[in-house]
């Protein structure tokens, strides 16, 4: 019997109760089942091609994105961490006059718009994080302690008064130096005298920026120090000596030494660049950077105020300080007169001629610029960075007094970069008043901001360029980029032509002048090859510019076994290091504090002008 089933829409035939598919009704289940397979062929593909693309892309992150990503955040929130541990500590320091340091947003800001401004700037520091790495250290350590021959000081044979000049850097290492002079002859050191008659006209005392008591009892096994002359010496004669500069060990034994027997007080009536760089005992080398990286520590309420400006700028991120050294005094001095009227070149050359002290009177301003004498204008700084790659939310903190020129000078640099910060804006006004009108201590401010920054560049190579250059070297070769000045004049003189202009091509030279002038190791520079006499001593790098290799030793091995480099303990590893000297390719230029000119020259400068 057939009868029809509508649900399969085929004939069934009933045998012996038991129904059966007809022919029609296999061949139709027959095709659906083969569907049915290759829906469910398909999905197990697509499962496991997910699945295997899963994996990949997840080794590809552990492999390249992922390190890298946690290199740089560990990094930050390491530096974080230490910078909150400072701060802390300072804070418990002075937690009854200091209150203000428990704050970390100043009154007058926007905590919204400064966490906007943070955000607005993390996919592109992320991306960019090469910007912010550091050069690698070559496992460069501080090794200042004393050798074992090394003995307290003895009875002492006078007295040692010191009256320091200059900007708060000159006077900074001008006090190490008189330390180290101090421990040569054998004198009790008096609380060295601030400069309070420069340009700066600042009133502050030793005790208002520098930490006095620290100051004397870390240094108690190396030199006597006291606050004042002992008043049965106040009316005594005193023997007035300007110590020759760049003198050594010989020259204070043999000169200043034997007027002990005659006078029972000497005052040094200068104190900058008096101690050559090079060529002294290894244990005066080493007592210099305990004083400057340690003992010659900053006022509590300075260190306290400026590690609070630290914290604050981290608030916005990874950071730029830029010593942007373009105030009236450094454009006066240097006659660099490039972009300005005819006006204020005229204001500024008054002032030079009418500074006794400056000894360089007439100056070419073109020539000037040609050799990279000249501080970079903020324009300039602004094409400087852009050209390393430096996105436009970089937060930059100005490091520097009053510019000349003011608003309207910064604006070309402000619009490139519009998130320049300065004090004024990381605190409010009643936080900055015991400093405002001590250009020494704002300076000290400006000094630890620009310590503890991501990265450092200074726009001239002055007194605190230097200055902060070796303290980061010292504390593990932090990233310094030093502009070659001369090298961009070259091009920027191009674009000025019509023949370069902003752009790939432009961005490729600087990166590639700029590759090995980022603060890796390598020892300190001698004298120009050709000088002669004294002023070969002008020609070298400055000691407090990079301390190695006297205080920098190399880690060895894993023992931990150090070896100085240069010191002939390890002349395998001394001469390993010209090997590395990855920033000799050009070094830049100075003028002095007595006005003279002094270019650092290399055959290798014109070979690194891409175009």
């Amino acid at each position: 019997m057939v009868r029809w089933n509508e649900t399969l829409g085929a004939g069934v035939l009933k045998i012996g109760g038991a129904e059966r598919m007809l022919p029609q009704q296999r061949a139709h289940w027959r095709g659906r089942g083969k569907v049915r397979s290759g829906v469910t062929q398909i999905l197990v593909r697509l499962i496991w091609m997910t699945g295997f693309l899963s994996v990949t892309l997840a080794a590809l992150l552990s492999t390249h994105i992922f390190p890298a990503l946690h290199s740089v955040l560990c990094s930050s929130f390491a530096e974080v961490h230490k910078l909150q541990t400072k701060q802390g500590e300072f804070a418990v320091q002075s937690s009854s006059k200091l209150s203000w340091t428990r704050e970390l947003t100043p009154p007058h800001l926007s905590r919204r718009s400064q966490s906007s401004e943070k955000l607005d700037g993390v996919d592109e520091w992320l991306g960019n994080a090469k910007l912010w790495k550091h050069p690698p250290s070559r496992n460069f350590e501080p090794c200042v302690e004393p050798s074992e021959s090394y003995q307290a000081p003895g009875d002492s044979r006078g007295y040692l008064l010191v009256h320091t000049n200059g900007g708060l850097n000159q006077m900074r290492a001008g006090i190490c130096d008189m330390v180290a002079v101090a421990r040569i002859i054998n004198a009790t050191l008096v609380i060295p005298e601030l400069d309070k008659q420069s340009f700066w006209q600042d009133t502050s005392n030793f005790s208002d920026v520098f930490d006095e008591e620290y100051f004397i009892k870390t240094l108690a096994d190396d030199v006597k120090i006291v606050k004042k002359l002992p008043k049965e010496l106040a009316s005594v004669t005193r023997a007035v000596k300007h110590f020759r500069s760049w003198s050594g060990v010989d020259y204070y034994q043999e000169e200043i030494a034997p007027l002990w027997q005659e006078y029972k007080v000497i005052r040094a009536a200068k104190s900058d660049s008096r101690l050559a760089n090079n060529n002294l005992p290894p244990d005066i080398q080493k007592l210099r950077c305990r004083v400057h990286y340690d003992a010659l520590r900053f006022a509590p309420r300075i260190e306290a105020m400026g590690q609070l400006l630290v914290k604050r700028m981290r608030s916005y991120g990874p950071y730029i300080a830029l010593h942007l050294r373009y105030e009236k005094d450094i454009v006066a001095f240097s006659g660099c007169t490039h972009g300005l009227t005819t006006a204020e070149a005229e204001e500024l050359t008054a002032i030079r001629e009418n500074t006794p002290y400056w000894k360089v009177k007439e100056i070419n301003s073109t020539e000037q610029r040609s050799k990279g004498l000249c501080p970079l204008t903020p324009k300039e700084v602004g094409i400087f960075l852009g050209g390393l790659g430096y996105p436009p939310s970089t937060p930059i903190y100005i490091a520097a007094g009053e510019i000349y020129g003011g608003d309207a000078r910064m604006a070309e640099l402000g619009s490139q970069y519009p998130n320049l910060i300065k004090k004024e804006k990381l605190a409010s006004p009643e936080e900055l008043a015991p400093f405002m009108s001590h250009a020494t201590q704002m300076a000290a401010l400006d000094y630890i901001v620009s310590v503890e920054s991501d990265v450092f560049v200074p726009s001239y190579s002055g007194n605190m360029a230097r200055a902060v250059e070796g303290h980061r070297r010292y504390l593990g070769h932090r990233k310094t980029i030093i502009p070659d000045r001369k090298a961009l004049v070259y091009l920027f003189n191009k674009m000025a032509r019509g023949k370069l202009s902003e752009g790939k091509r432009l961005s490729d030279s600087i990166t590639e002048i700029h590759r090995k002038r980022q603060g890796s190791p390598r020892k300190r520079k001698g004298p120009i090859s050709g000088t002669r006499g004294r002023e070969r001593f002008r020609t070298e790098e400055a000691f407090y510019t990079n301390p190695l290799p006297d205080c920098l030793c190399q880690r060895e091995s894993a023992n931990n076994s150090m070896n100085s480099i240069g010191t002939g303990v390890n002349t395998t590893t001394a001469q390993g290091l010209n090997t590395w000297n990855t920033e000799n390719a050009s070094s830049g230029a100075y003028l002095d504090s007595t006005g003279v000119s002094t270019e650092i020259k290399t055959a290798e400068r014109d070979a690194l002008i891409l175009l």
